[in-house]
């Protein structure tokens, strides 16, 4: 089996949104990241950190899934990263409530020297200098690097951000950071400008109206599947980025065209993310249930027309 190498915050979060709150639970992206990519024939890996205080239970859960957490570092003694954040009425927009680094503020990340040489690496969005140090830790150029970014390190690691985006494949954002990435309103200067500072491919995450890819002159778009119940829109960005690749890890095939084939997928799992709090949706799903969405998925998009 090909080899997924996934790198961000293992973390616990506190959500409230229009319909209702939690008190900690699991969060982080490379948790969603983890869990999404899980329903793909693959071998994966967590480089991240946690506190003594992150439960076995959340430990069993991602090693139940396959998932390899040698590179999971528990700090004795330490705190879990900690994020709260509410949610407005459009569940678009967002207040960032708390945010403590706690054991994050000095990771260094150990990547296992089984994956090394991992086909693909999925750098998940922490801060620039944790991603470029997992690039230098690999044996072997991996066959695809994909990076998810935000506007935090936008605004205050920018020269490192640009250095790591040089070394990536494909980067992730949503529109508003692509335009504040780029200095660009539309989105096709956007994603060209972007271009030019290393990434061959671009995706860009438009929430509930979808994602485009760009490649030189080439775009595609991926719908959003219409929802009667959007729930938490939290961490369904990672749960994306997670589908992304590890369709791509599996398949062995990182051709622009299978990248749109790996989008649906990545939407897919999205749309599942959000019904529940958290990673609770993406804890119970079940792999018919994912098949059987992607269905409804291929009947969206496709027509026939006389032209």
């Amino acid at each position: 089996m090909n080899k997924l190498l996934i790198v961000g915050t293992v973390a616990f979060d506190a959500i409230e949104t229009p319909f209702g709150k939690t008190d900690k639970i699991l969060g982080g992206a490379g948790t969603y990241i983890g869990l999404s990519a899980s329903f793909f024939n693959l071998q994966s890996a967590i480089v991240s950190v946690v506190g003594d205080d992150f439960p076995q239970e959340y430990l069993d859960l991602l090693t139940a899934r396959n998932i390899d957490i040698t590179g999971l570092e528990v700090v004795k003694g330490g705190k879990t990263f900690f994020w709260s954040g509410r949610y407005h009425n459009d569940l678009n927009s967002r207040d960032t409530l708390d945010t403590q680094l706690n054991v994050l503020a000095d990771f260094q990340p150990k990547v296992p020297q089984d994956y090394k040489n991992s086909d693909i690496v999925m750098l998940g969005n922490l801060h620039p200098l944790v991603q470029s140090s997992v690039l230098d830790q690999m044996d072997t150029q991996p066959k695809l690097i994909v990076l998810d970014t935000m506007n935090f390190w936008m605004d205050c690691a920018l020269p490192e951000l640009l250095a790591v985006i040089k070394r990536v494949d494909v980067i992730t954002i949503n529109d508003e950071e692509a335009r504040q990435l780029s200095g660009e309103y539309s989105l096709v200067k956007a994603a060209a400008k972007i271009h030019t500072m290393g990434p061959k491919y671009v995706v860009i995450k438009k929430g509930e109206h979808g994602a485009l890819i760009f490649h030189n002159k080439e775009v595609f778009f991926a719908p959003a599947l219409p929802l009667e119940e959007v729930f938490d829109p939290t961490g369904a960005g990672d749960t994306f980025a997670g589908g992304f690749a590890g369709y791509l890890t599996q398949s062995e095939n990182i051709s622009f065209e299978n990248m749109k084939n790996a989008i649906i997928q990545g939407s897919n799992l999205a749309s599942f993310c959000v019904e529940k709090f958290g990673t609770e949706r993406m804890v119970d799903l079940d792999k018919e249930e994912v098949v059987s969405r992607l269905q409804q998925f291929k009947s969206l998009t496709q027509f026939d027309i006389e032209l």
